[in-house]
């Protein structure tokens, strides 16, 4: 009587979820995206790398249960009839997955160069619900798996060994590959037959995403992830004390650009230095150096002309970013770009200024924090 009951239940909950399935994935692809972005604050935390954990695990728990299912282990292995969940259970840790990293990745990269990763994975968030009945098929979700594993060890690694760069990188593309090699070898013990004709497209699959990540960090459109720009600004002074307190002085901007605090025009007088600002995130212990490159805009060659590469040192754990400041004396008018890079040269932001000369003292604002 009581198998009856719950057969009817699930006959019922299962039909309701074929007739609003749109629906539901609509919702869960919003909340998701909105919930991820307001509750992943930082990759150094336990919560944040929790979650991602959790879902890598239902992941790899729900492929195996599937290929459990199909070898006839069934009711060893799960009630019957909860093996048509398991795509959908998937789907949803994707989901999250995908949604957790474009959070993070979007937070750290520049979208001047590292716009085609972002696509990458924007396509993927939204993908993941197009093609969920694709799900069922190995070679698919065997290469979704690894690209959320080569994601995650990429900023995963860096927060362990309170350091980055290409050794770090080629880590996590190694420690991704032998996770996934595991992974089919797990599969393989438990349906050797059914592995057998669908093993060299998963393989090849992979060995193609291997690659693509490489190309993509080593060309520099990998966002240079864990770091992350705050705050970048130009100032006409630029004073640091013993205490920690950064004091500025800025001219603001019009009041219907309200929301830029230091002005993009900056009156110089004199020789008067340019003081450029940032903050730069990093996590808990991490060591590495910043770059701030200044160019002009040469109206000659159209071209940005890079001037000088001034370096500072950061120590990651600051919410609001570590902070630091370089300054050039000899500037001269029209347009300026600073652009604040990694030791690869992997852009984390920019700010544009125009400069001016002016035989009287700009009215400027101060400011302290």
């Amino acid at each position: 009587m009581t198998q009856r009951i719950l057969a009817q239940w699930e006959k019922r909950g299962w039909s309701l979820y074929e007739r609003y399935e749109r629906h539901i994935g609509a919702f869960s692809f919003l909340f998701g995206l909105i919930f991820d972005n307001l509750t992943l604050t930082r990759v150094d935390l336990w919560f944040d790398n929790i979650v991602f954990l959790v879902h890598l695990t239902v992941v790899a728990g729900a492929m195996i249960l599937l290929h459990l299912a199909a070898s006839g282990r069934v009711s060893r292995a799960l009630p019957e009839g909860l093996a048509k969940y398991l795509p959908i259970a998937m789907q949803f840790s994707f989901g999250n997955l995908f949604s957790g990293f474009f959070v993070f990745y979007s937070r750290s990269g520049s979208l001047i160069t590292s716009w085609p990763f972002l696509v990458f994975l924007a396509l993927l968030l939204v993908g993941n619900e197009i093609f969920r009945k694709y799900y069922a098929r190995f070679a698919f979700h065997a290469s979704i798996f690894f690209i959320t594993l080569f994601s995650y060890l990429i900023f995963a690694l860096p927060v362990l060994f309170h350091r980055m760069g290409a050794g770090i990188f080629i880590a996590s593309g190694i420690g991704s590959a032998i996770l996934i090699a595991l992974f089919l070898a797990l599969v393989g013990r438990i349906s050797p037959a059914r592995l057998r004709p669908r093993l060299m497209p998963a393989i090849i699959s992979i060995a193609a995403l291997y690659g693509i990540f490489h190309l993509l960090y080593f060309t520099n459109i990998l966002p240079p992830i864990p770091l992350s720009l705050k705050d970048i600004g130009v100032y006409h002074s630029v004073t640091w004390s013993p205490k920690g307190i950064y004091s500025f002085q800025y001219e603001e901007e019009t009041a219907f650009l309200f929301w830029r605090r230091p002005s993009r025009i900056f009156h110089r007088r004199g020789e008067a230095p340019v003081y450029v600002y940032s903050a730069v995130f990093a996590p808990t212990d991490l060591r590495t150096k910043i770059f701030h490159r200044w160019s002009y805009y040469n109206k000659r060659t159209e071209e940005w002309t890079s001037t000088d590469t001034l370096s500072f040192s950061i120590v990651g754990g600051r919410d609001g970013g570590w902070r630091g400041f370089t300054l050039k004396e000899r500037v001269f008018p029209g347009a300026w770009r600073v652009e604040v890079v990694t030791e690869r040269g992997q852009l984390l932001g920019r700010t544009t200024f125009e400069v001016a000369n002016t035989d009287e003292p700009p009215t400027l604002v101060s400011r302290e924090e």
